[in-house]
């Protein structure tokens, strides 16, 4: 007889389902069961408010969280940089798999780079950290760009683009693989140009605390050096109290001799949405062996930033 099912919960995008089939695939082999895919409507799919206005942290994740606790589905696949970085009580992180690329990209018209575009560009992003990045990035390199808040999906954000409405579209590299769309792509950001949102191109496995065998199968697609990064990227975050819609960024990488990881430098950023001020700071330690000191290495970055400023150019302080 054949094993149950089990149920992966995920939203309905393109995306979503993309990221998803692969962790299907992914808990198939480490579990031998089938898994089948439950599509979840969440409210950050259904409105179309901008996600500054609608909260931004956790719109796209309740509802996956709600069917969850409800036994609806047995676990749920989430981009990371959506979590809210609360711990929610009776759910537990299970696993971080390999990151994807972390950076932004530009799909811009003429295949230019972000560097070509002529004077005056509008450029589409419904991020203000993005904004707050490319604008500071123009006013010191003397470009004239316009940032222009939009939203959708990857084909209505690249359709800005074809129509002519915009000249380029900032979007994750990561999203972009997954929908096997990198092609696409005229510019890869630098990450010393764009720092991109805590936890981006990360994904993260979330099931029932109280299902202990689901737990450990799961924790096989655990990479630990993706957790520590993005623990340290959304500890950082929490400090600084911003939910995801906050100008924030943030990136862990490691710096290696050679083959051997020796350390970890987490750098982050937080700035006014119009470029004007930037908080831009870093730190350089041991990799973290333990959840806590990855905790540790975000919130000593914060406290720096907030020494620096930081807090005055949240905008709309998280509660």
């Amino acid at each position: 007889m054949t094993e149950k099912a089990l149920r992966l919960g995920t939203r309905r995008s393109k995306l979503a389902m993309a990221q998803s089939g692969q962790v299907a695939d992914a808990v198939s082999q480490v579990t031998g069961r089938p898994v089948e895919l439950v599509e979840i409507t969440t409210y950050g799919d259904t409105s179309r408010e901008h996600l500054a206005q609608i909260g931004g942290t956790g719109v796209f994740v309740a509802a996956l969280r709600e069917a969850l606790l409800r036994g609806d589905v047995d676990f749920a696949v989430h981009s990371l940089k959506d979590l809210p970085t609360a711990q929610h009580e009776g759910l537990v992180l299970a696993a971080t798999p390999v990151r994807e690329d972390p950076r932004d990209v530009i799909v811009a018209r003429d295949a230019r780079k972000f560097t070509d575009l002529p004077s005056g560009a509008r450029i589409g992003t419904g991020a203000p950290r993005r904004m707050a990045q490319l604008n500071a990035y123009a006013r010191t390199h003397g470009l004239e760009i316009e940032t222009v808040p939009i939203r959708g999906n990857v084909d209505t954000r690249i359709g800005y683009v074809r129509s002519g409405e915009l000249d380029a579209v900032v979007l994750a590299a990561a999203g972009l693989n997954r929908v096997g769309r990198i092609d696409e792509v005229t510019d890869f950001l630098s990450v010393d140009t764009v720092l991109p949102a805590p936890g981006q191109g990360a994904l993260a496995i979330e099931c029932a605390a109280d299902n202990a065998a689901l737990i450990a199968a799961l924790a096989e697609l655990d990479d630990p050096l993706t957790r520590a990064a993005v623990t340290a990227e959304r500890s950082l975050l929490a400090a600084l109290e911003a939910g995801c819609s906050a100008p924030v960024g943030a990136l862990a990488d490691l710096l290696a001799d050679g083959q051997t990881v020796k350390e970890m430098r987490l750098r982050g950023v937080v700035g006014t949405t119009d470029g004007s001020t930037l908080v831009q700071l870093s730190t350089t330690g041991p990799v973290p062996q333990t959840h806590e000191a990855a905790l540790a290495l975000g919130r000593e970055l914060a406290t720096e930033m907030l020494a620096q400023g930081a807090a005055g150019l949240m905008g709309e302080r998280a509660h």
